[in-house]
């Protein structure tokens, strides 16, 4: 599985899938699945801190003053991307409720992921917000009467 993964990575350009599933099947074959329930239980948490840190550096380096802040309360271009933002970390942490219930889930996220970079000419974000978007859909078709 980790090997079709790493193929699937490749054909659709995404080197983040490629590169994890690599460094588990290498993991795997020096005998070090016992670190699996570490890097299972943390690895989220330690992935979602790199992407918190990455997205704060420019207020560290100062690329980011108050000044281009300030307009975000003040502007509807402001409030309309603290509302997409908002809206956006609530379905990232419903994908990942879906990804915590559901793991198997992500062979399907990563296909799907697949197709749309290659016949919509998408952009792979990561499996967060294609749990998310699942998670939505799949609670819109059961309110819908679906099973």
């Amino acid at each position: 599985m980790l090997v079709i993964l790493i193929v699937i990575g490749l054909i659709g350009r995404s080197p983040i899938i490629a590169t994890a599933a690599s460094i588990l099947l290498v993991l795997k074959l020096t005998a070090l699945e016992r670190f699996f329930p570490s890097v299972e239980r943390r690895g989220l948490e330690l992935g979602l801190l790199f992407l918190t840190i990455s997205v704060l550096v420019p207020f560290a380096s100062e690329k980011i003053s108050w000044k281009d802040v300030l307009p975000l309360f003040t502007t509807v271009v402001g409030l309309t991307a603290l509302a997409g933002g908002a809206l956006a970390t609530w379905m990232n942490g419903k994908g990942l409720d879906l990804l915590r219930t559901e793991p198997h889930m992500i062979v399907g996220l990563v296909i799907g992921s697949i197709i749309g970079i290659v016949f919509l000419r998408g952009i792979p974000v990561g499996p967060l917000m294609a749990a998310g978007i699942t998670a939505f859909v799949l609670k819109l078709w059961e309110w819908l009467g679906g099973r």
